[in-house]
């Protein structure tokens, strides 16, 4: 396609608005917002750490390992689906965009990388989810473990982001090295980037229409996933930016963008519960309760925690990972890979002897209408975004927390 918008049609420039430049990360976490409302009226919101794990298992069901036999297939999974679609997603955008490319960083960021997806899976299991599951779809969801698990996620991201800052000071030969980056387009060509990306939309779209007759959510799922991976390639939308940048650069932009994603969930997440929407054959006190785990507060706590410390090493959360993926950049698919094989054996290992660990009173299922009714409950988690906020517009023009 030609580079100058004068010499392209109407549809060519209308191409170029999408896939010339990033868009603002407000656009990104709005849309991702509103398709996890889609999600949500369909079947369930957006999760990531099941799908991944669903992965795991039947890596290790081909293997033989005893224990998966009753793994279900990725292929027939919804969030299993849904994350092969977030990774296609993004790799489409990173084709129509001709920013592909294989990066292969130094031997210490892709060890950060394996040490950063081994901690995520940790966090993931013993949390109940991850920062899409427990944090981006949670909170909306009325979910007092949700909140908690934020600040455990808080908390984990200063603790590394401490440790990066330290190693950068004492040690910055562990992270530097030669790296290298294959199949990147070379300035004013690639356009087999851009005809790879259609030939993949359009093979995707025949495989949702197959599904359509037997399993219209399935289709949902799939068409969802792909643009919701699209998205946050073209608009960087990271968790862990969002919880780092404020005290790493005093940057805002990330944290702005999961705030807006957050109350436009919050908004539709809210009806769709309050009015019983999308029920079906399931009651309204099940339709109530979705997403909202039992992990109030200790196993919230922790998991947050441990996750958080993962995904900043890693310096991706679960869709940054996923995303990341897509586009091509190899530390992330070691971050990725340790996710998903460690996932499963920390479910069968880890998880049983942290229930046990903690009392029911500290992994219950909390949901915030059942304390403060539907307006106090929207109230209090509005309010605590809108703190969130305040916070780090303060801190970006105080600098009062941040580190560089």
């Amino acid at each position: 396609m030609a580079d100058n918008p004068k010499e392209q049609g109407i549809f060519g420039q209308l191409f170029g608005i999408f896939f010339t430049k990033h868009w603002p990360v407000w656009v990104g976490g709005i849309t991702l917002g509103l398709l996890n409302i889609v999600l949500f009226a369909i079947h369930s919101p957006w999760g990531a750490s099941g799908g991944i794990n669903n992965w795991g298992e039947n890596i290790y069901k081909v293997l033989g390992f005893a224990g998966y036999e009753g793994a279900t297939a990725t292929g027939a999974s919804l969030f299993g689906m849904l994350c092969i679609m977030l990774i296609l997603g993004s790799f489409m955008g990173a084709l129509f965009s001709k920013e592909f490319a294989l990066r292969i960083p130094p031997k210490g960021e892709m060890i950060k990388g394996l040490i950063g997806g081994v901690l995520m899976a940790f966090g993931a299991t013993i949390g109940m989810g991850c920062t899409i599951g427990s944090f981006f779809s949670g909170v909306p969801a009325l979910s007092g473990g949700a909140l908690v698990f934020a600040i455990g996620l808080f908390v984990g991201v200063i603790l590394s982001l401490k440790y990066l800052i330290w190693e950068m000071e004492h040690f910055p030969q562990f992270s530097s090295g030669k790296s290298y980056t294959w199949l990147a387009a070379k300035p004013g060509k690639g356009a087999w980037q851009i005809w790879s990306g259609w030939i993949l939309f359009a093979i995707i779209l025949v495989v949702a229409w197959r599904y359509s007759p037997f399993n219209p959510v399935m289709t949902w799922f799939i068409l969802i996933g792909l643009f919701m991976g699209m998205i946050s390639q073209r608009s960087r939308f990271c968790i862990v930016k969002a919880f780092r940048d404020p005290f790493m650069t005093g940057e805002t932009d990330g944290s702005t963008g999961v705030m807006a994603g957050l109350v436009v969930t919050l908004i539709g997440f809210t009806a769709i519960k309050y009015f019983g929407i999308g029920a079906g054959e399931v009651s309204l006190r099940a339709r109530e309760m979705t997403w909202v785990f039992p992990h109030f507060w200790g196993r919230a706590l922790l998991g947050g925690l441990i996750f958080g410390l993962g995904m900043t090493v890693a310096g991706g959360c679960a869709v940054g990972t996923l995303w990341r993926v897509g586009e091509g950049q190899i530390k992330l698919w070691i971050a990725a890979l340790g996710f998903l094989l460690v996932s499963p054996i920390s479910n069968r290992l880890v998880v049983p002897y942290i229930n046990n660990l903690f009392p029911q009173e500290m992994r219950f299922r909390s949901f915030l209408p059942d304390y403060l009714g539907y307006p106090g409950a929207f109230v209090l988690v509005l309010a605590v975004i809108l703190l969130w906020y305040w916070f780090v517009k303060w801190n970006e023009k105080t600098g009062r927390f941040t580190a560089y």
